[in-house]
Formats: structure tokens, sequence, C-alpha cells
């Protein structure tokens, strides 16, 4: 439950695209003009144009929105090297920061009337998710050979009908638990938001929501991000 007024909806409506009225579409085309992938587009306009207005002159002298990234970017990255090893941060610190500002901004968007949170749809959790894990498996395989997949079956050989199917289960479950707690805490908020907004009919009834809403996206972009950065620690060690 979104919104009821989606804004990009009705523009592309008026342009004469098939605008699905559930979570997805039949066709391609449909497909791109659902909310949740035109939200996203409009989130990833949006942190260009703030990254080109705020970094297109760098100075040695750093006014506020150099001030700002340097500030973002510089705790992002130190933190990522603390946990991950100064080769693994370098390497991926371009896709785990842009999942966090982007997980960030999409959050945020759903505050706004008529707007919605690309991150209350499954699809989007999902995707990002299905990413990390992929990577997580890359980075132990790429460490440690094939030897990476005998934490799967134990410490001694006959206790592998019994932890195989655990250790399998539980990997698979990181799925589960990061895209599902992202899209379920995202949706919660939707969903509040929407009844509040339709049944108080203005601005200032649902503004304590609104303000706890601005806390959970925060939240769950560094749930995201620091689930991610653990799972790409362990699979570096050599016993996880």
């Amino acid at each position: 439950m979104e919104h009821p007024i989606l804004f990009i909806s009705i523009i592309l409506e008026k342009m004469g695209l098939p605008v699905p009225h559930g979570p997805v579409g039949n066709g391609i085309l449909e497909q791109l003009c659902a909310p949740y992938m035109t939200y996203t587009w409009l989130v990833m306009v949006f942190l260009f144009i703030v990254a080109k207005l705020t970094l297109g002159n760098l100075e040695m002298v750093p006014g506020k929105g150099q001030n700002f990234w340097e500030l973002v970017i510089g705790g992002m990255d130190d933190f990522f090297a603390d946990n991950m090893g100064r080769e693994l941060a370098d390497q991926f610190f371009p896709m785990i920061a842009t999942f966090g500002l982007y997980i960030a901004v999409a959050n945020l968007i759903g505050l706004i009337p008529g707007f919605m949170s690309p991150t209350s749809s499954i699809n989007t959790t999902l995707a990002l998710t299905v990413i990390v894990w992929l990577s997580h498996h890359l980075i132990g395989f790429r460490n440690h050979g094939l030897g990476y997949y005998k934490h799967f079956m134990g410490p001694v050989w006959w206790l592998v009908p019994l932890l195989l199917p655990i250790e399998i289960i539980s990997n698979v479950a990181r799925l589960l638990s990061l895209s599902i707690r992202l899209f379920g805490n995202i949706m919660a908020k939707e969903t509040l938001l929407a009844i509040l907004f339709m049944l108080a009919g203005g601005f200032f009834a649902p503004l304590p929501i609104m303000i706890l809403g601005v806390l959970v996206s925060l939240v769950q972009a560094m749930v995201f991000v620091l689930l991610t950065v653990v799972y790409f620690s362990q699979a570096q060690e050599h016993a996880h």
C-alpha cells in the first residue's frame, strides 16, 4: 500500500505510457513504468544531481557540500576498512557505499506525500540482496578456493549429514533476512503513513510518525550496510 496519489505514475499515464495498477506489469514497458522502478530512477537522478552540484568543483578549502560528503564518505571508508581490511574495503567500497546512499534516500522519499519508497517493494530489496549474497560467496571462493565450502560440512566427516543441510539453510536464509527485513520495515512505514494521511487529511497529525519514519529509514539503511560488511568480512576469514 503506497500513498493514494503517486505523482510520477500520474505523469506517465498522461503521457500515454502503460502504468501497472498492481505490483508489477505484464509487459516489459509496464514493468519499467511500475512505481518501484520509476521512483528508483528518481532516487538515482536525485543522487547524481546532488553529487554534481556539491562536488562539481573540489576545493582545497571545502564548502558545506564538500564537507558533508567528506564526512559521509570518509566515515564509511574508515568503517569498512576497520571491519573488512583495507584491501577488501577498497574493492567493494563503491558498491556498498552506493547501496547505503541509495537505500537511505529511497527510504526517506516515501515520507513525501505523492511519492513512494522503492524499498517498500520486495523486488527492489531482493535485487540488492542477491547482489550482496553472490558477492560474499565470490569473496570466499576467491580467497580460499574450494576450501571455502568446507565450512558447510563441519569439522569431521561424520557430521556432514547433519551440518550440511543446516549450513546451507542458514546461508540461504541471509537472502530472506536482508531483503524481508528492509522490505517489511519500509512497507509498514508506508502503510501507516498512507492510513494516517487518509484519516487525518492534513500534514500535522502524522508528524510524529513521520519523524519516527526518518529514524526507521536511516536505521534500516545502516543495518543493511552493516550486515553486508559482516558477510563480506566472514567470507574473507579462513573459517567462519
